[in-house]
């Protein structure tokens, strides 16, 4: 059976692709300055661009990739992971590029990003929701055993969150008051232990330093075309921002958390952005516990319901904690702090200087955990009146 160029350049993506990468990623590893990408494998480089190259032309040529959107979607995310390793190994850095050096990749990222209504590069969804395994491989930009560490316990902390927003969606036509709805919060919580649980894990099992050199500069922003688009990121999803909203511990119409909103729509998969701008207009369930407090005290369901919402929002909190304090500390700050200068550009997968992304991390931190902040909508206050109600 003939193979067609999507499928063709799909078996090179799971092949020929991560062995490449995995070579130069041993080359670099093994130098004395291991962010140095430019002293080492040259005709390796060579190889990774001129087969991904002639993959892209033929599906230009082709120009027959709108097979329905799960297939354009997997498309771009071949091209996207294409890109993003000429990207990591100093192919396409260019002084002053003004436009992309891979012209064909980015035409057809363009064209398929545009169609879809995401962003055209490859997103956290390609590696992690939406990446098929064949007898059990799912794609990768290596065969490293840490990025492997990495996708697998990302993507089941992402399952986690999502089976949580979820959970807190379907009380909305129940209302917080139902004695369902105490399951359902039962069910929000325990999704959330399950995420601080692969987070404990992941911190457990993945090696520093092959992470930081070897597996997040895949993640870096790069050009398609005119623009520079940021680095996929594991937050890209809308499930952690509808639990954020739900709960009401953040808010949309506050600047910089609806900037967060507008930066990662177009990272998100459709179908979570149409769930996501659709929780915007939702009362939260705080303020609808609030509202039921104003009207006197707690009866019925609700003070079972109002206690165990408390305890989704600390398990919440936790999450927002342990990713900040323990995993961006440990695997990005930590071995930043020895990087030499010149390699400090496009530290971070979201394009800002680490310390402004640490400095916003903080913030969307403390919202999340309530913390007792003045310089913050912080909910602090109103979680401390609803667990005084409750005695």
């Amino acid at each position: 059976m003939t193979k067609t160029p999507s499928s063709a350049f799909d078996h090179w993506i799971r092949g020929r692709f991560p062995e490449l990468n995995t070579a130069l990623e041993e080359l670099y590893f093994a130098q004395e300055d291991r962010a140095d990408t430019q002293s080492a494998g040259d005709e390796i480089k060579a190889e990774l661009l001129a087969q991904g190259n002639e993959h892209v032309r033929r599906l230009l040529a082709e120009g027959n990739t709108d097979q329905g959107f799960d297939r354009g979607f997997d498309v771009l995310g071949n091209v996207g992971l294409f890109m993003a390793a000429c990207e990591r190994h100093g192919i396409t850095q260019q002084a002053g590029e003004a436009q992309s050096a891979l012209p064909e990749a980015s035409a057809l990222a363009m064209q398929l990003g545009a169609s879809l209504g995401v962003t055209p590069r490859f997103a956290t969804s390609h590696l992690a929701t939406h990446n098929r395994a064949i007898d059990g491989r799912y794609k990768s930009f290596t065969l490293l055993k840490d990025e492997y560490i990495f996708t697998e316990y990302n993507t089941r902390g992402v399952l986690a969150y999502k089976r949580a927003a979820d959970a807190l969606l379907r009380i909305l036509p129940l209302g917080i008051s139902h004695p369902v709805a105490l399951d359902l919060l039962v069910a929000a919580r325990d999704a959330l232990f399950d995420v601080a649980r692969h987070n404990t894990a992941l911190d457990a099992a993945l090696d520093v330093d092959r992470f930081f050199y070897c597996v997040r500069p895949y993640f870096k922003p790069h050009r398609v075309g005119l623009h520079v688009y940021r680095g996929a990121n594991a937050g890209d999803f809308a499930g952690i921002n509808i639990i954020d909203l739900l709960l009401g511990l953040c808010r949309a119409d506050h600047a910089s958390y609806s900037q967060i909103l507008v930066d990662k729509f177009l990272y998100m998969m459709p179908e979570d952005q149409l769930l996501l701008r659709d929780c915007m207009r939702r009362r939260s369930l705080l303020d609808e516990l609030l509202a039921h407090l104003d009207g006197g005290t707690l009866t019925g369901a609700l003070p079972a319901n109002a206690a165990m919402f408390l305890e989704v929002c600390a398990a919440h909190g936790h999450t927002a904690i342990q990713h900040h304090d323990w995993l961006v500390a440990r695997f990005i700050t930590q071995p930043s702090a020895g990087l030499a200068a010149p390699h400090h550009e496009n530290l971070t997968a979201s394009g800002p200087p680490l310390p402004v992304l640490l400095r916003a991390l903080e913030r969307l931190r403390d919202l999340r955990a309530a913390a007792p902040r003045q310089d913050i909508p912080s909910r602090h206050r109103d979680l401390a009146r609803l667990r005084g109600a409750l005695g």
